[in-house]
């Protein structure tokens, strides 16, 4: 028998670059926390309680951003994909991200200016 053959999992056994049912499980129920966590604030805290608008919106929006790490990372597969893919797609979004909030700034300044 040669070297060569392949190595085969049991149905059990996760392999850490492939998507098992237990792990799409771990990561759905991830994500509902998150909405949960996320429904709370937004129907519950942010209504009741109007003085925490500024604490309540970045956690909000981290939480948001959290949530798409997760299915970025999972479902979308990218977390398996090597390292040069993944600064393939990243760097150009967060240039693209803070090129819009660099431009949305500079449109403030020039609506202050002309009125």
């Amino acid at each position: 028998m040669s070297s060569e053959t392949p190595h085969i999992h049991a149905e059990g056994e996760g392999h850490e670059d492939t998507m098992t049912k237990g792990r799409i499980v771990k990561v759905a129920l991830i994500l509902s926390g998150i909405t949960v966590i996320e429904f709370i604030f937004a129907l519950f805290l942010a209504p009741t309680y109007p003085a925490v608008h500024h604490i309540v919106n970045p956690i909000y929006i981290g939480l948001t951003l959290l949530k798409a790490f997760y299915i970025v990372a999972f479902f979308m597969h990218l977390k398996f994909e090597k390292i040069s893919l993944i600064y393939a797609i990243v760097v150009p979004t967060l240039f693209i991200i803070g090129l819009i909030l660099v431009l949305t700034n500079e449109s403030h300044h020039w609506f202050d200016v002309r009125f």
